[in-house]
């Protein structure tokens, strides 16, 4: 037998999985999914809607047992963001949502060769210092060292303001082999050129002159929580900003505008998870609202995409995967 150059796709689990931006985005860098842990109902719809040979868990992240995945190559996940969220409260590991200590016990019972997890902005803020170099410390006594980036989705080609805070853990040797990926050299596309097609699907006879309109990307999209925030872009000042480009903010609606529609459009949901860097042919489960909801909680695809090649590159040159395929010569 005679060791050839084809490479396994390095396998993962993913917790707080929500409607799969992240799961996607590592599908696309190459990652084969062992397991996406989450506990809601709509969300794991979603998943299972969209790829039906996952296994989706529908548990709370307390309970499930990391053990029978052990060894795989990436444990990853978006913890709850609301307890670093300016949104919030900011209670960091005071707030009940605080997952990160589960993280770090999956971790442990898991042994990844590298860890990848996602947070709001928030994160960073000079009040949570202690907090991070905690969590930082608890992961270098399981042996990884950690790093963290606030990565702009824009740099990634999604049209959104859209800071997200990625942190890593990796094995020594395969963190000598990880580089953050660099930005896109090509802007992200405008508002208007990314939904242009989306604006005219009903014959509005102002897509147009709304397309020009719409020249920047959007604010930061957000899904609120099942206890505040329904179907709508978000607070004042993003409503604001909504408004220049030309969006009437105030709702998400089913259809895109009718051919003899005035004034500026609302958003669909489709146009809304094509912003959030979803394909077109991801279905979401539930109400309009639930569906804005698991959009707007979403790592963007591309985002989890760069990060993930980045990981998938560093895990290859760490380990030089080969499998030996029966029947080749010396």
């Amino acid at each position: 037998m005679k060791s050839v150059g084809i490479q396994e796709a390095p396998s993962s689990v993913e917790v707080c999985a929500g409607a799969g931006g992240q799961a996607l985005g590592l599908e696309l860098a190459g990652f084969g999914h062992e397991a996406l842990v989450e506990v809601d109902g709509d969300c794991c719809n979603t998943l299972r809607h969209n790829r039906p040979g996952w296994l989706v868990v529908q548990e709370d992240l307390t309970r499930f047992d990391g053990r029978p995945f052990a060894g795989v190559d990436l444990f990853a996940g978006g913890v709850p963001c609301p307890p670093f969220s300016v949104a919030g409260r900011q209670l960091g590991n005071k707030d009940e949502r605080d997952l990160f200590p589960q993280a770090v016990r999956l971790v442990d019972e898991i042994r990844p060769k590298a860890v990848m997890l996602e947070n709001v902005r928030g994160f960073l803020a000079p009040r949570f210092a202690s907090y991070r170099k905690r969590l930082f410390r608890d992961l270098a006594k399981l042996g990884y060292q950690a790093d963290v980036r606030l990565v702009h989705a824009s740099d990634h080609g999604v049209p959104q303001l859209r800071p997200r805070v990625v942190i890593v853990a990796l094995k020594p040797e395969v963190a000598d082999h990880f580089i953050w990926p660099e930005p896109k050299a090509v802007a992200p596309p405008t508002v208007g050129q990314a939904l242009g097609d989306l604006m005219r699907d009903r014959g509005w006879e102002g897509w147009q002159e709304w397309v020009r309109q719409a020249n920047g990307i959007a604010p930061t999209i957000v899904g609120g929580s099942k206890k505040h925030g329904g179907a709508d872009l978000g607070p004042t000042r993003a409503k604001e900003a909504w408004a220049r480009l030309g969006v009437n903010a105030g709702l998400v609606v089913t259809d895109a505008p009718a051919p003899e529609h005035n004034g500026p459009p609302h958003l669909t949901v489709r146009m809304v998870a094509r912003l959030q860097g979803f394909p077109d042919d991801w279905v979401f489960s539930g109400s309009k609202t639930t569906q804005y909801r698991q959009i707007g909680n979403a790592f963007p695809p591309p985002v989890a995409c760069a990060v993930g090649d980045a990981l998938r590159q560093a895990l290859d040159l760490a380990a030089r995967r080969v499998v030996l395929v029966p029947g080749s010569v010396e």
